[in-house]
């Protein structure tokens, strides 16, 4: 016990000891996937229909799986309209195509099948004079159940009946995966699976009654196949997330009142300071103030003065910290020249 009061209290004074803190601030990141500027209509297709020749394995699996024809097909529906709601949304396509009567076969049996053929992906955009190609290439719901009985007891009166309660649970693992296709190149501009979890109960004191708890499996999977259409939509945006970033706190005076000022949220009144300590004849505190200008220009946006100001702490002062900096923002800086490539296709 001693020991672990004695480990505490380093770790406390460590903390007020420490010559940084943290902040945080918003970033901007890349789409996962960069859709060419020239594509501004699309089709999307349901290629989730079993063909002929694996009907079979498929039946097995859907048999194993708990599901049903009509289960996958009014999840695969609900995924589609998912995604054709969120790209009608986005002002990056002047058009939004889903072709609810094309027929388009894959294996079926919960696998992500091999890409069409570039014939027919073509032959599909020429005829609906579109430029690229969504293609739902996978649903698939297996669901497991579990049962399970524990003995209980009713009042009725003054009377205790022994009973029995029933329990159910069907986990129902859900999976969709996607391709764009772009013709004009013949590449695939995307592959994605994405699985979800539904998870549905019931209880009574006979299985009929613990059984009626799952009557809304078709219902839970169509609204997880539509939030997954919708997710699938999002990977072709740019995305905002908060980094955290550590500043120097410690050094004279002019750090602490630095300090404050920061705290408060008066990055201006900082960096003030912080400037006139980078030429201080002191060569801890001006590679600190340096470390920390690099910071202040992040904030503002402008990634080459946050990297000059970064190299210029570890090359001329060697704080250790500026180094990893320089490399996320290095980083920071090749991710902003995709942003700039993703936006002029929003334009074009």
């Amino acid at each position: 016990m001693k020991n672990l009061v004695f480990l505490s209290l380093i770790v406390i004074l460590a903390s007020a000891c420490s010559s940084t803190s943290e902040m945080s601030l918003s970033v901007k990141k890349p789409a996962p996937v960069s859709i060419p500027a020239n594509i501004k209509t699309v089709a999307i297709v349901n290629r989730t229909e079993t063909s002929e020749a694996t009907k079979t394995l498929d039946a097995i699996h859907k048999v194993l799986s708990l599901q049903s024809n009509d289960l996958q097909t009014a999840g695969a529906q609900a995924s589609l309209q998912g995604l054709t709601d969120e790209l009608s949304k986005n002002d990056r396509f002047t058009e939004v195509k889903q072709l609810k009567n094309l027929k388009l076969y894959s294996f079926g049996s919960g696998v992500f099948p091999t890409a069409l053929p570039w014939d027919s992906v073509e032959k599909i955009c020429s005829e609906t004079n579109t430029n690229a190609l969504f293609s739902l290439e996978l649903f698939d719901a297996d669901s497991k159940l579990a049962y399970g009985a524990t003995p209980v007891g009713i009042n009725a009166g003054a009377l205790y009946v022994p009973a029995i309660q029933h329990d159910v649970a069907m986990s129902t693992n859900l999976k969709t995966g996607w391709r764009i296709y772009d013709p004009s190149t013949r590449t695939i501009l995307d592959e994605y699976i994405v699985g979800s979890n539904i998870v549905l109960e019931g209880s009574g004191i006979n299985p009929a009654v613990a059984a009626s708890g799952l009557i809304g499996r078709k219902e839970a999977v169509k609204d997880a196949g539509s939030k997954a259409g919708a997710a699938y939509a999002d990977r072709i945006l740019p995305y905002w997330i908060r980094v955290s970033r550590e500043y120097f706190i410690r050094g004279d005076n002019n750090f602490k009142t630095a300090q404050r000022k920061a705290q408060s949220g008066n990055w201006d009144g900082a960096a003030e300071i912080w400037r006139a300590e980078t030429t201080g004849s002191d060569a801890t505190l001006a590679g600190r103030a340096c470390y920390n200008m690099a910071i202040i220009e992040e904030i503002n946006g402008n990634l080459d003065g946050a990297i000059q100001w970064a190299q210029k702490s570890y090359e001329n002062y060697r704080i250790t910290l500026a180094l990893q900096y320089v490399k996320i923002l290095q980083n920071r800086k090749s991710q902003e020249e995709i942003l700039k490539t993703q936006s002029l296709s929003y334009t074009k």
